[in-house]
């Protein structure tokens, strides 16, 4: 039992701090217009290609590719495509 408790007192406070780590993240996200979220996530890879140079369904696709090659999130994904969309 007392092991049981030792392991709550490091493990408890780890969960609830990653927990409000990914909550901070998400917040971040969601101030960062579309662009924003282009030039700091598909320049880490590639050079990125100009917006005009895919049309709107060309974009669609390639953003749901690269959300799971970039590991990006439902809402970083929607906000990149609808910057990339809107050069069209």
């Amino acid at each position: 039992m007392k092991r049981i408790k030792t392991i709550l007192i490091f493990v408890l406070p780890l969960a609830v701090g990653l927990f409000l780590a990914g909550s901070c993240a998400s917040a971040r996200v969601s101030m960062k217009t579309g662009a924003q979220l282009w030039g700091e996530n598909c320049m880490r890879c590639h050079n990125t290609p100009s917006p005009a140079a895919y049309n709107n369904v060309d974009w669609a696709t390639i953003g749901l590719h690269m959300r799971v090659r970039a590991n990006l999130t439902a809402e970083e994904t929607r906000k990149v495509v609808e910057f990339l969309q809107s050069a069209n």
